[in-house]
């Protein structure tokens, strides 16, 4: 298993200068992580950086609260794009989803799935902030919305990826869409973890830890 190309090496912090994410981009090409995860100011410097390689530039769309105006997400998810984002890690309504205003959690999904332009889309549920039937639901409808990964965490809330909802969440979407656990993982060895519970990708501040 090549556990490097699993990996969005993932830079998210509000003071993230220039140089760190010519940093970040320098070692994804180095050790040939899946993607460089970005905020979406930053999605031209990745994507000039990585230009040539086979390393993705990903970035977050609604981050870390998920609480904006739909339109607003599924705009920054254009504009992204249109810089050279090729993946979109979007945060839920969460509110919404608690409200039980389901047409507008998939509505809200379905807006960045429609503006990404075919990317990948990951969507990120905030499981700490959610029952078990809530994730259950809110991965049955990222399906219903046409996303492509159902991601555990911002890694910004009270906790991060958890092995038994990573699990929880591969039984649910099964073959229908991917899983990402991001949010905590520090070590190879909670990498594996999740990996064997059932995650495709695994989101990392400091991916090179985890090889």
């Amino acid at each position: 298993m090549n556990l490097a190309s699993m990996i969005d090496h993932t830079m998210l912090k509000a003071d993230t200068t220039t140089d760190t994410i010519k940093k970040y981009c320098k070692e994804a090409r180095e050790y040939g992580f899946a993607s460089v995860c970005v905020n979406t100011c930053q999605v031209p410097l990745a994507a000039e950086e990585l230009k040539g390689s086979e390393v993705g530039v990903c970035c977050v769309v609604g981050f870390p609260l998920g609480a904006m105006i739909a339109k607003a997400k599924a705009y920054e998810a254009m504009e992204a794009v249109n810089a050279g984002a090729t993946e979109v890690d979007m945060v839920i309504d969460i509110g919404a989803l608690k409200d039980q205003n389901y047409d507008l959690v998939r509505d809200d999904i379905k807006g960045v799935v429609e503006a990404s332009q075919g990317r990948v889309v990951k969507v990120i549920l905030e499981t700490c902030l959610l029952t078990k039937e809530e994730i259950v639901k809110v991965c049955e409808l990222s399906v219903e919305a046409g996303a492509d990964f159902v991601k555990t965490s911002t890694g910004f809330s009270t906790n991060g990826a958890v092995v038994e909802d990573v699990a929880l969440m591969k039984q649910t979407v099964g073959t229908r869409a991917k899983v990402k656990a991001s949010g905590g993982i520090r070590t190879r060895e909670e990498a594996l973890a999740m990996i064997e519970a059932g995650a495709d990708r695994i989101g990392a501040g400091n991916g090179i830890l985890l090889l």
